[in-house]
């Protein structure tokens, strides 16, 4: 398998979609009424839930296309540029997995019943366990705040070859 010089259409689809969808996502976890135990989750809890399950599979599909379809680092990075990069990216891989199974865990350590966009009924991962969603809910917390400051120190990476070095890394994940 050679590696290519470019991103493809697929790899900065499922790049740029997910931007997205973490942009929402974040507003709407924040924003959305504290749930307790015993109350039923309301349209922001399924929101949430669902964008979160949508972000999953997305990530799950991305992280499986990188894997069989990589790029070659950008060759003009001196080495701890590119050695970061890699880091750091999958880095974002992995709190975007803890993020959303860590939430979908404290949803069924809650015992909430919630669904997929009010259609399909979401499988629960783990009983009601009132001990385990308390610790699950710091973890997803921790996950969510991580993957905050991860985002932008990407973006922070990603303009500063936009805007001070002007070199075309940037060019290579931005859409033709």
């Amino acid at each position: 398998m050679t590696d290519r010089l470019l991103y493809g259409t697929t790899a900065k689809t499922f790049h740029w979609v997910i931007v997205a969808l973490l942009a929402v996502q974040y507003p709407i976890g924040w924003l959305m009424p504290d749930l307790h135990r015993g109350q039923t989750p309301g349209a922001a809890m399924t929101f949430h839930v669902s964008f979160g399950i949508i972000i999953l599979i997305l990530i799950v599909l991305r992280l499986i296309w990188r894997l069989t379809h990589p790029v070659a680092p950008e060759s003009s990075l001196p080495p701890w540029q590119r050695l970061s990069s890699e880091v750091l990216h999958w880095m974002l891989y992995f709190f975007v997995l803890a993020t959303t199974v860590s939430g979908w865990l404290f949803a069924s350590f809650r015992g909430w019943s919630v669904s997929f966009l009010y259609l399909v009924p979401l499988p629960m991962l783990a009983s009601d366990n009132a001990a385990a969603g308390k610790a699950m809910d710091g973890l997803h917390q921790a996950a969510e705040w991580s993957l905050l400051v991860l985002i932008g120190l990407h973006i922070a990476a990603a303009l500063t070859h936009l805007l001070i070095y002007r070199d075309r890394v940037m060019h290579r994940m931005l859409p033709k």
